[in-house]
């Protein structure tokens, strides 16, 4: 038996093949360890013979024909039923693998018996999960935040989908990957996640990866109907079921009533959505799922199932004018890692901290100048202000598109303000380890922007760090043998904390053309007057660093 199974549906991919093909031909794995099985869904466009010449110059390259289904999920499902391989890998025709993304999946998931193993996603269509923080050898969805993760390009072990009858609904069928991986979560024994980066999800030039057809709100929560159903069937009502189901209310039912969507419809449009919404709010989730939402979140669920459009609408206006306030205490080497000491904290629409009032019982309370005037918000208890408060650092490698989580979470805390107020902060020391920050392996050489992530009573916010003067005090290290630079930056605009990290071997000239290409706003004139300086081998090297360097350039893709 194949080890891997990799399964494409293929549909009018166009130029789309050519870039995710090459990904998938040469895994690390070896060639008699796995297979790509492309099921063709009746493509129109010359794809199904593009795929027909790649399989007659590769022999793990299988090509399976049919009539277009309309939807990814049949091809899919057929895909499985001819796969060969003991694991089955999802790949969409317009993304791609790394390198040794088959042969570092297949090792954990033989390693530790795996149902399902999710690897790393980067790419355009990626943001930063917390799922991805850490490899974890062995987890379900009952210790896990899997349900954060819906997408279905991850690996699973055929004989479980089959075991289960885990299938992909066909034809169009919204929700269709969120369907198939609750399915799957509710049923899998042993999960793995791996911290390196496997899946590249690249965001298409054309709009291609998502539906553009126009649906009603009936069908489309219709369809989340059904994913609610998949998580009941295969779990007994209380606390756990109550936590699976949470995303879906807070994803699916509250943030398209709580974003600036909602406040483009008036009338009978807006009635005829709410009313859909609250529906199945009312009807499809316990009233233990909103219970388990932070303040913010189950003020809104409360506002929203008692029919309460209008003080939803004014409570989606005034968060959206919620900003995090980030102050860098702290910023210095030991040990050649970066520390860095912060606190967050939100702010309301008029610059004012939000914050929580002690009533005369004791009872904390929701910040009532920011509430004043929404109808049914009034005296809006907080009854534990810290339970779901949560924050960490994170590097955001600009040329790959790769997030990465450094030591360190930030810890909350309340901090009395005066005349019965109470701020709710996020602090603590972050640890930033150049040679292990990327999976355990060394940050690659270009720039690496340190960004805050914060959700402080129901309001989630990304933050840049942006430190004072003290920057200009921290200096360039050589980490690492053979050494590389690591240069603390600032970006032009917005003043942002930076590594500008350099190749191993790095030398005080790479030090100069680092600090140039990453701080320079004229930075072609000034690596060009350097390059010419130097000697012909040095010069190409020096110059592949300055590319890798720029801050301004465009991630692929992007």
């Amino acid at each position: 038996m194949l080890k891997v199974s990799v399964v494409v549906p293929v549909y009018n991919a166009g130029e789309y093949l050519a870039r995710c093909a090459p990904s998938l031909l040469d895994q690390s794995i070896g060639r008699d360890a796995y297979e790509i099985v492309y099921v063709d869904d009746g493509s129109t466009d010359g794809s199904g013979a593009h795929l027909d010449r790649l399989a007659a110059r590769h022999p793990h390259v299988r090509v399976v024909h049919q009539e277009n289904s309309g939807w990814p999920g049949r091809p899919r499902n057929v895909g499985v039923r001819h796969a060969r391989g003991e694991y089955v890998q999802f790949v969409d025709q317009d993304d791609e693998l790394t390198p040794t993304a088959l042969e570092d999946l297949y090792r954990l998931a033989a390693r530790n018996g795996s149902d399902i193993v999710l690897g790393r996603v980067i790419g355009t269509m990626q943001a930063p999960s917390r799922v991805f923080r850490r490899t974890v050898d062995r987890c379900t969805a009952a210790d896990a935040p899997l349900f954060e993760s819906l997408t279905p390009h991850k690996m699973f072990r055929r004989a479980f989908l089959l075991e289960h009858g885990i299938e992909f609904p066909e034809g169009r069928v919204r929700l269709e990957d969120q369907l198939f991986m609750a399915r799957a979560y509710v049923r899998a024994r042993t999960v793995s996640i791996l911290v390196t980066p496997c899946y590249v999800w690249n965001r298409r030039e054309d709009g291609g990866n998502t539906s553009a057809s126009a649906t009603t709100p009936e069908a489309y929560y219709g369809y989340l109907r059904t994913v609610v159903d998949a998580v009941k069937e295969g779990t007994e009502p209380g606390p756990l079921q109550d936590d699976f189901l949470r995303r879906s209310y807070r994803v699916e039912l509250l943030r398209p009533v709580s974003e600036p969507r909602v406040l483009q419809r008036t009338g009978p449009a807006l009635d005829r959505y709410f009313s859909t919404v609250r529906r199945m709010a009312l009807d499809c989730f316990p009233p233990g799922v909103r219970e388990g939402l932070p303040p913010i979140s189950r003020l809104r669920g409360t506002l929203l199932e008692e029919g309460r459009p209008d003080s939803l609408i004014e409570l989606a206006r005034r968060v959206r004018g919620i900003r995090p306030r980030l102050t860098v205490e702290d910023l210095h080497w030991s040990d050649g890692r970066l520390r860095l000491t912060t606190t967050i904290e939100m702010l309301r629409p008029d610059g004012e901290p939000l914050t929580l009032h002690e009533r005369q019982d004791g009872r904390l309370c929701l910040d009532p100048e920011f509430l004043d005037g929404i109808e049914g918000a009034e005296d809006w208890e907080v009854r534990d202000p810290l339970a779901y408060a949560e924050g960490e650092l994170l590097t955001h490698d600009t040329a790959r598109d790769a997030w990465w989580f450094p030591d360190g979470d930030l810890t909350p805390r309340t901090q009395r303000a005066g005349g019965g107020r109470h701020r709710v902060l996020l602090s603590g020391t972050t640890t930033i380890d150049p040679l292990t920050l990327a999976a355990g392996e060394p940050l690659p050489p270009g720039t690496h922007l340190v960004w805050a992530s914060a959700q402080l009573l129901g309001v989630g916010r990304r933050a840049r760090v942006v430190p004072d003067d003290t920057l200009r005090r921290t200096p360039t290290v050589a980490v690492g043998r053979p050494p590389r630079l690591v240069i603390p930056t600032r970006t032009p605009r917005d003043a942002q904390l930076g590594l500008a990290v350099g190749p191993p071997g790095s030398t005080a000239l790479h030090h100069r053309l680092l600090l140039r290409a990453t701080t320079s706003p004229d930075l072609r004139r000034t690596t060009r007057k350097l390059l010419h300086r130097l000697p012909p081998s040095l010069r190409r090297r020096a110059g592949g660093l300055a590319r890798r360097a720029d801050p301004w350039s465009t991630p692929k893709g992007g």
